[in-house]
C-alpha cells in the first residue's frame, strides 16, 4: 500500500531520522511510536507530503510521491492534525466544502452523503445538531470530531492519526475508536498509522509498530 525507503529528514543541519524503511500493507494497523522529541508527528506530515525530506523515498500504491499529483495524494493519503484547522461557519459548511475541492468538485453529492453523516454523528454520540454549530464555538474535542467527520468524506486510503483522542473524553474516545474500526471494516484495504501517549490505545487500535530512534 505504502512504501517509504531510507526516509531522512533535518532541522537546523541535524537528523531528526534517517534511514527509515517501512512497508504498510493493505488493512494494517501501524503505530509509530519513540520517545518525545523522536520526530512522530514529523514523519506523518512527511508521508502526507506536508513536509519536506532531505533523503528518500515514499511511493503510494507502486507509484512514487513524485509522480502524484499532490492535491489528490493528500486525499488518499490524509493528516488528520492534533489540531484540526476549520473553516469560518457551521461544522456542516465545513463538510460541505470537501465537495468544492477540484480534486473532488461533486455540489451535490454531499446531500446523497448526509445520511452517512448524521450514522457516524450517532456512532460518535451527537446528535444532527452538531452540524449547525459554529466552529469558533466548538471545543477542542469537538473541533476534532468535525475534522474526522471531513477527513472520512475524503474517502482515504490511508489515515494518519496524530494523537487524534488527545482532547476527547473516555467515552468519546472509545466511540471515536468504533467509527475508526467501521471507517476501516467498510473497505479493508484502507490502512493507517496511529501515534498516541497512550499505550492500552496503541494495544487496541494497532497490530504493527514502527519506533523511531534518534540517529
Amino acid at each position: 500500500m505504502l512504501v517509504i525507503q531510507d526516509l531522512g529528514r533535518q532541522i537546523q543541519g541535524r537528523w531528526v531520522w534517517k534511514q527509515i524503511n517501512f512497508e504498510l500493507y493493505p488493512g494494517e494497523r501501524c503505530a509509530i511510536a519513540g520517545e518525545a522529541g523522536a520526530g512522530k508527528t514529523l514523519l506523518l506530515r512527511a508521508i502526507a507530503a506536508l513536509d519536506p525530506v532531505q533523503s528518500g523515498t515514499i511511493a503510494l500504491q507502486g507509484k512514487s510521491l513524485s509522480d502524484w499529483f499532490i492535491p489528490h495524494y493528500r486525499t488518499q493519503v490524509l493528516y488528520l492534525h492534533q489540531r484540526p484547522a476549520l473553516l469560518e461557519g457551521t461544522v456542516e459548511q465545513n463538510l460541505q466544502a470537501i465537495y468544492r475541492m477540484a480534486v473532488r468538485r461533486s455540489p451535490d453529492r454531499y446531500r446523497d452523503q448526509r445520511p452517512r453523516i448524521l450514522e457516524y454523528l450517532s456512532i460518535l454520540g451527537r446528535s444532527p445538531d452538531f452540524l449547525d454549530h459554529p466552529t469558533h464555538a466548538l471545543s477542542g474535542g469537538e473541533g476534532q470530531i468535525a475534522a474526522f467527520l471531513r477527513a472520512l468524506l475524503c474517502s482515504p486510503t490511508v489515515m494518519l492519526f496524530d494523537e487524534p483522542t488527545a482532547s476527547l473524553d473516555a467515552q468519546t474516545e472509545q466511540r471515536f475508536e468504533a467509527l475508526v474500526r467501521l471507517w476501516q471494516q467498510e473497505n479493508p484495504v484502507r490502512s493507517y498509522f496511529w501515534t498516541s501517549h497512550n499505550p492500552e490505545q496503541l494495544e487496541r487500535m494497532t497490530d504493527q509498530r514502527l519506533t523511531l530512534k534518534r540517529p
